[in-house]
């Protein structure tokens, strides 16, 4: 037996590089992940059914109650992080979670008229998003020296992609035999179960990866670091400017279209808009999967930044167009998966590549502003934005969608123009220059 577990590991070492002393921690942390995500979509597609019963006024209201909540949150995450050692705050806060979905879920059996928590619930939801893959990923960065980290995120981080299609397809094929309680319940377990992985991986970071000295640093997790030089260094730069305005229309564009899906699921019952949207979220990534892998990369090395930044864009415009026109669920599905599908494998990495050109300080203090700030802030503006159009101005889903359809225009404007910013900034480095002299035939 310990031969075979021998020739085991080497074969692994060969297709994965991973040392026979990683496996157990790699496996592990794979699994941490993989339940993280699988509970995490079908809470999603419960909290995403909900809105259709609520007028487009009090979703408004509920987001902006999020951004505000957001903002606490994230400062009060920053101090308890100094306070509490990380080894026994990464449980506590993913054992805190499960608890709360629990009693929520009971709550609502109780109470004798649950639209309130039923709006806790979204909101609560809303802010696990926040933290449930950035905790994961500090935990990771403890667990892990930087030469482990180098060769083995790659594959855990596949474990991310696998709970991305396990916690849509129970959304979809358990839905109507489960509910949206039994959903939630279920996820609350998933949840649990990382509190044991948790346990053994900090034992295998000592037996195993013989990493006990490895110690997280509390200030890196302090989001934002000093909130008024993020902003600051924001506001005095415009390639970041033009990154945040990017955002900005993207979240706008983004809460059009969930707007529009809220309104049009309302004939539906609640079990069934779940497994609705838990199959868009399979399909999205199913093709996340492939665009990113296949054809991401290439498209950027082949047509350039502005290019790519611009292709969503121009997608959403005549997909916002074909809904104004023929507001229907099916176009609107559609529309939702190809949007939020390139988003993931084109837009978002390009996305993250226009922050290789900005300074470190910028890097951890600006970013964390248009990441939170700018994209809460965005979903809470034109929540009222849109709030404006149909219930103050009476507006229809053929107006409402041609002012979308506007707004992507611009979208993609700024894409082209961020993408001209970001070869000019490549070729002003120090390292592009060096690396076109090198390439100069001798005078």
């Amino acid at each position: 037996m310990s031969e075979q577990n021998n020739i085991l590991k080497r074969a692994v070492k060969i297709l994965a590089d991973i040392e026979p002393n990683e496996v157990k921690a790699t496996v592990w942390s794979f699994m941490f992940v993989f339940m993280l995500m699988t509970a995490y979509y079908p809470l999603r597609n419960v909290r995403d059914a909900m809105p259709s019963d609520w007028t487009d006024a009090e979703l408004s209201w509920l987001w902006t109650l999020n951004f505000f909540i957001s903002i606490v949150v994230i400062a009060l995450y920053g101090y308890v992080v100094s306070k509490v050692k990380f080894k026994n705050l990464v449980p506590g806060i993913y054992g805190f979670f499960a608890i709360s979905f629990v009693c929520l879920t009971f709550g609502a059996d109780l109470a004798s008229d649950r639209t309130l928590i039923d709006k806790s619930f979204y909101a609560w939801v809303s802010i696990f998003a926040l933290f449930h893959l950035s905790v994961f990923w500090s935990y990771m960065s403890d667990l892990f020296n930087r030469e482990q980290a180098k060769r083995l995120f790659a594959i855990i981080a596949a474990g991310a992609s696998a709970g991305g299609l396990a916690g849509p397809a129970i959304s979809t094929f358990f839905s109507q035999i489960l509910g949206n309680e039994g959903l939630t319940l279920i996820s609350a377990f998933f949840i649990l179960t990382t509190i044991p992985i948790i346990y053994y991986l900090s034992k295998l970071k000592v037996t195993d990866l013989q990493n006990e000295d490895l110690q997280v640093d509390p200030d890196t997790l302090k989001i934002g670091g000093n909130p008024i030089a993020g902003y600051k260094l924001f506001f005095q730069d415009p390639y970041l400017l033009g990154i945040g305005l990017f955002i900005l229309l993207y979240t706008m564009i983004s809460t059009f279209i969930y707007y529009e899906q809220k309104n049009l699921l309302a004939i539906y019952d609640s079990n069934t808009r779940t497994q609705i949207l838990g199959s868009i979220d399979l399909l999205v990534n199913l093709l996340t999967f492939g665009v990113a892998f296949f054809i991401t990369g290439r498209v950027v090395k082949r047509f350039g930044m502005g290019f790519t930044l611009a292709s969503m864009p121009v997608l959403v415009v005549a997909g916002m167009l074909i809904l104004a026109f023929s507001p229907i669920i099916t176009i609107l599905l559609a529309l939702q998966v190809v949007r939020r599908a390139g988003n993931y494998a084109i837009t978002k990495p390009a996305r993250e590549m226009l922050f290789t050109e900005v300074d470190k300080e910028s890097r951890y203090k600006a970013k964390p502003v248009i990441d939170v700030v700018v994209y809460r802030g965005g979903d809470m503006f034109t929540g009222w934005f849109f709030t404006g159009l149909t219930e103050g101005l009476g507006l229809g889903f053929t107006a409402v969608g041609i002012v979308g359809a506007g707004i992507a225009v611009i979208w993609a404007g700024v894409g082209v123009f961020l993408g001209k910013l970001y070869n000019r900034k490549k070729n002003d480095s120090p390292h592009s220059n060096s690396t076109s002299q090198n390439h100069k035939s001798p005078a």
